[in-house]
Parts: structure tokens; sequence; C-alpha cells
């Protein structure tokens, strides 16, 4: 497939090239900051690098690509509108080249609590909400931009992100979450989101992904 990874610098968007380009797709990579892409292979593989903010290159990256993924986000709490402001422009590029299939990374309190949930779980969903409300508040409103477009989007929504290895072994529940998913892998979210391009249950919904 002809791929294009928005956040490629990203932890989650380093996956996805690596993991793509492992498996053969062609790659685009969109970034913030060219001088921060790793070195070396998978690297020397990538189809292109554009950088995020030139609108014009932005669209022509887009253009012609059977499936658009973005790891974009917030580096830390305070995230001001950047998972809202940057998709906002990954859509526009999007219609403007009339390029239909999207995912995304967003978080789990972001999708509903699992009906059957234990307290202890959602006791800690709670107090996590709290500290990261800002953080959250933004993804709720990029989901809902995603919402009034024309995109076939996905957005996949892990709870606590780690730095493990990819098992390929987690759990997926199409608009919902997993009871009592703690944490997934940065892999294994990636592989997730890959796995996720040509399955039409997913397609305008979120997935909540764990172990």
């Amino acid at each position: 497939m002809r791929l294009t990874v928005f956040g490629a610098t990203g932890a989650v968007g380093q996956e996805i090239v690596g993991q793509a380009l492992d498996a053969g797709h062609e790659v685009t990579a969109v970034v913030r900051d060219p001088d921060r892409l790793p070195e070396g292979p998978p690297w020397a593989d990538l189809h292109a690098v554009v950088r995020l903010g030139d609108e014009e290159a932005v669209r022509a990256a887009v253009a012609g690509r059977d499936a658009v993924l973005s790891g974009l986000g917030s580096r830390g709490r305070k995230s001001g509108d950047v998972a809202e402001r940057l998709t906002g422009q990954v859509l526009r590029a999007m219609e403007a080249t009339e390029v239909r299939r999207l995912l995304v990374v967003s978080a789990a309190p972001v999708g509903p609590e699992a009906a059957d949930e234990p307290l202890p779980d959602r006791l800690m969903r709670k107090v996590i909400g709290a500290v990261l409300k800002e953080l959250y508040v933004d993804l709720t409103r990029m989901e809902a931009a995603l919402a009034r477009s024309a995109a076939d989007w996905t957005s996949v929504r892990p709870p606590k992100l780690t730095n493990g290895s990819r098992t390929g072994v987690y759990r997926t529940v199409i608009g919902g979450t997993p009871r009592s998913g703690r944490s997934i892998s940065r892999a294994d979210v990636a592989h997730a989101m890959l796995a996720l391009i040509d399955d039409p249950a997913a397609v305008k919904q979120g997935v909540g992904v764990a172990y």
C-alpha cells in the first residue's frame, strides 16, 4: 500500500513507519522537524519526507495514497490544541485530494467506559482524566473534527503507553474499551493501526486497544 504517516518522528509514529516499511509498504513521512528523523535502516527506504506546515507539499504527500496514519499529538501534559489543530491540517489536505482513509491515535479516556469495568479501574480512570484533563479535551475536540469530516476515519484509543516490544497480541473493541485495559506498547498501537486499515467495521469508529 501507499501510506502517508504524520508525526513520523514521534514515538508511535516511528513505530508506524518502521513496521510499514518492514511490511513492504511505500511510506511518505510528514514531520514538524525533519532533523529529528532517525538515521539508518529502515528510514533510508522512505519514499519522501515532507515538512508539516507546507500545505502544498502536504497535499502532494497525501494525494493518491491508500491511507493516511497520524501519530500527531502533544509531547507533554499541556496540549493546547495540538491534536485538534494539526489533525485539521491533515483533514484539509485529504479533502483537497479526495483521499478518504485516515487512522489516528487518541486515548482510552476519550472513549466510553467499559460496561463491566471494575471499581478500582473506574476510579483510576477518573484520576487520570483529572490529571490529564487538558490533553483529553484536545483529543475530544480532535475526534469531533473527525466526526464532522468526510473522511473514513478510525480513532485508536490506547490506555497507558509503554516502550515495550511489538507482540501482536492485544485486545481491540470497536466502538468501546477493553475491560481493565491498563497499558499497551507503542509498538502494538502501531501494529493495530496498520491492521485496521482494511477493516470496514472500524470505519468512522473509535477502537479501544489494550493488553
